[in-house]
């Protein structure tokens, strides 16, 4: 481990003291945040990109970003706070430039009720999270006779109505990316990974499992180029998939579709019908204690709705929420880019309400584990957002001194044991 403080570093050795020195592990952690957040941020300004998004005000702060957590560049504490929440701000803009992107090119998503399994025939299973590696595989599959299905972060996808188009797009298979290994060899086309999330695979898919540019595992064919024609000639090949319905569900509920019924959803707070939101979501994993998540969503009241997004919905879509004055109790926003979205529902909530986004009846609770989830939550802390609870444990880069920073600044909170403890310090039982 490297140290920023260790004149050891200089000459490329490793620091004596765990990469702290016993100096100040403060700054360290400060900087790796700001490392994290950076990541995120540059990965979804990636996806941008591709769409023709792009700003240099984020391509410098990037820039900057990096060069910050360079061997002895800031040992300032304040400095680095400043540049952390900074992050948050970038990243925001970096979202609505990727939201704009994906409106702009695939039409703004609406509710759609999609089907879960397989359908009869060959097809070719797409995970990840770029929705234009997915557009233009349908584009070129089409007229194939191969069924094309999404899995994870890519369900998303059939709430656009320009891949809707597609019919040979049919529906969703598998749960969240922690599940691939089971879902990609029960599944016999290819896949293709577009992005993060992909973990290195069994024998019984590897020679199956295709990645795009810089995706990559090792002994798996990765496609420089987005020429599908390689995965589609291997579709036609592999042994069809059976007729096999395990579910169906409801997507694609847009911060402009939420918003657009703003004045239903004000009149049933105004009469009671809707006491509580929440906003359940951000990253899954395969670790026990992220069923709390789970129990935090299923106790929640009747009388609430429940925004979710990221893969993180995987871990409670799977339960009967029922409904709340006309509307479903689990709203699904997409995708953790789609955080955007939840932020711009808050926002025009309170405007309607004339108050502070704080003020509302509004209670996040966050499942992090990588750094697209970092970013998201530094673009919360930016905006104010206090009172946010996230978990399933303390991220490990920051220390003491810089979670009470937070929990001082923002009353950032932490999960407890019990989900429905936690969940009773908001609902009184």
């Amino acid at each position: 481990m490297f140290c920023n403080q260790c004149e050891q570093t200089a000459n490329g050795t490793a620091c004596v003291d765990n990469g702290v020195c016993g100096k100040d592990p403060d700054i360290q952690s400060l900087q790796e945040t700001l490392l994290f957040g950076t990541k995120g941020t540059a990965a979804y300004a990636n996806h941008a990109r591709r769409l023709g998004k792009t700003d240099e005000e984020v391509n410098n702060f990037i820039e900057e970003a990096l060069f910050a957590t360079l061997t002895n560049v800031n040992f300032d504490a304040g400095s680095l706070l400043e540049m952390v929440l900074e992050c948050g701000r970038i990243n925001l803009r970096v979202m609505e430039m990727l939201d704009q992107g994906h409106t702009e090119k695939f039409g703004t998503p609406e509710p759609t009720t999609v089907f879960e399994g397989t359908q009869s025939g060959p097809g070719i299973l797409v995970t990840g999270h770029d929705l234009l590696d997915l557009s233009e595989l349908l584009e070129q599959s089409a007229d194939t006779g191969i069924n094309v299905y999404t899995h994870g972060e890519m369900l998303p996808a059939h709430s656009y109505p320009m891949l809707r188009q597609h019919k040979h797009l049919v529906g969703h298979f598998g749960g969240a990316w922690q599940d691939q290994k089971k879902d990609f060899t029960e599944f016999t086309g290819p896949v293709l990974a577009t992005s993060n999330c992909v973990l290195e695979p069994r024998d019984s898919y590897k020679d199956r499992l295709f990645t795009s540019r810089f995706t990559a595992v090792p002994g798996c064919p990765r496609l420089k180029t987005n020429d599908f024609s390689e995965l589609i000639s291997m579709a036609k090949s592999c042994q069809p998939l059976p007729e096999n319905k395990t579910d169906e569900s409801t997507i694609g509920f847009h911060h402009s579709v939420i918003l657009g019924l703003a004045e239903k959803i004000v009149g049933a707070v105004k009469n009671g019908d809707i006491q509580h939101f929440f906003l359940i979501g951000g990253c899954d994993g395969r670790t026990n204690d992220r069923e709390y998540f789970r129990e935090y969503a299923n106790n929640t009241p009747d009388d609430s709705v429940i925004l979710t997004l990221g893969c993180g919905k995987f871990r409670i879509r799977d339960y009967d929420y029922g409904t709340v004055a006309g509307l479903p109790r689990l709203l699904d926003m997409g995708q953790c880019n789609d955080a955007y979205g939840a932020i711009q529902v808050a926002v025009g909530l309170a405007n309607a309400f004339d108050c502070g986004v704080n003020d509302l009846p509004l209670t996040i609770v966050l499942s992090w584990l990588e750094q697209k989830a970092v970013a998201v939550l530094l673009t919360l802390l930016h905006l104010g957002v206090k009172g946010i609870r996230i978990g399933p444990a303390a991220p490990a880069f920051l220390t003491p001194n810089v979670i009470k920073i937070l929990q001082d600044n923002y009353d950032l909170q932490l999960t407890g044991e019990s989900a429905v403890a936690d969940l009773q310090q908001v609902i009184p039982a």
